[in-house]
């Protein structure tokens, strides 16, 4: 299994994750787009409260701990080009304001797909904070959780 390749220089506004699958593009995108398929992969209790992937739609997702408190995601998308590239904005509702803009892109080679989400922040000290937060202990669960779904679909035992 591979693991995500989390790059962010140093006084940089930016991260770079990406992320080698063992699965064809279409699969890897329609897995990340489907709303049935996010909570599987999200993780922490995830519901869909809204997506709609296309620009100018807004998503939000609501996950909720063992505790059952309740963290809320929303953002919108400016574009969405099928089994290419996603590019949206991400705020936590917790820390209304500090926005970032995600362009994530979907590239096959050799029956694999690269996932590359790279994030920009409306500042440094907003990234900085993010990194603290455990941004890539929880990315490196969502993304190992996608791979587990992805492997399932591949071997006919998930609905993706």
């Amino acid at each position: 299994m591979t693991s995500i390749t989390l790059t962010a220089e140093p006084n940089s506004h930016e991260t770079l994750i990406t992320r080698v699958f063992e699965a064809p593009r279409e699969l890897v995108f329609k897995v990340c787009m489907d709303p049935a398929l996010v909570p599987k992969w999200w993780g922490m209790g995830t519901t869909v409260d809204r997506m709609e992937p296309r620009p100018g739609g807004t998503w939000r997702f609501v996950s909720r701990d063992p505790a059952g408190n309740e963290y809320g995601f929303h953002g919108v998308y400016h574009a969405v080009e099928s089994l290419a590239r996603v590019v949206n904005t991400f705020e936590f509702e917790g820390m209304p304001g500090h926005i970032l803009l995600e362009t994530i892109t979907f590239e096959e080679q050799d029956g694999k797909t690269t996932l590359t989400n790279h994030s920009v922040f409306q500042s440094v000290a907003d990234r900085d904070g993010m990194l603290s937060s455990g941004m890539e202990a929880g990315a490196t669960a969502s993304m190992d959780r996608l791979a587990e779904l992805l492997q399932a679909a591949q071997n006919g035992g998930s609905d993706a």
